[in-house]
């Protein structure tokens, strides 16, 4: 089996799935609405396979045929509020799948972070 060949192969779907999938998609872009700034933080799930074969034959030394794939799925989680140096993990529920259903939520969830640092800070 030609090993260059399965090494491109391999190597191409790495770069792909590098490029599709990095540090900023898991924690996102921070939100910042007044004093409260939010970050959203996602799951990430992926596949990958990659296969090849050698068919010697009358006319040629070598025949390769391969292939390789791929797969992403980006879920949103939570959100990590932070407001006057507190912190605070705030879980998106329901099994959302998708970051439309997220960006739904985020008014509700900005409205939930400032709930819960003004009674804290009530409450001191």
């Amino acid at each position: 089996m030609s090993e260059n060949s399965i090494k491109g192969i391999m190597d191409t779907t790495m770069d792909k799935l590098k490029a599709m999938v990095d540090a900023d998609t898991i924690t996102g872009t921070p939100i910042v609405v007044g004093d409260l700034t939010l970050i959203p933080v996602s799951r990430v799930s992926f596949g990958l396979a990659t296969g090849g074969s050698d068919f010697p034959s009358k006319t040629q030394n070598q025949l390769f045929g391969g292939g390789g794939g791929a797969g992403v799925t980006i879920a949103p989680v939570a959100f990590i509020a932070i407001q006057n140096g507190n912190a605070k993990m705030m879980p998106v529920y329901n099994d959302l799948t998708t970051v439309e259903k997220a960006i739904t939520m985020a008014p509700e969830i900005i409205d939930k972070a400032k709930e819960v640092f003004t009674k804290k800070e009530e409450s001191n």
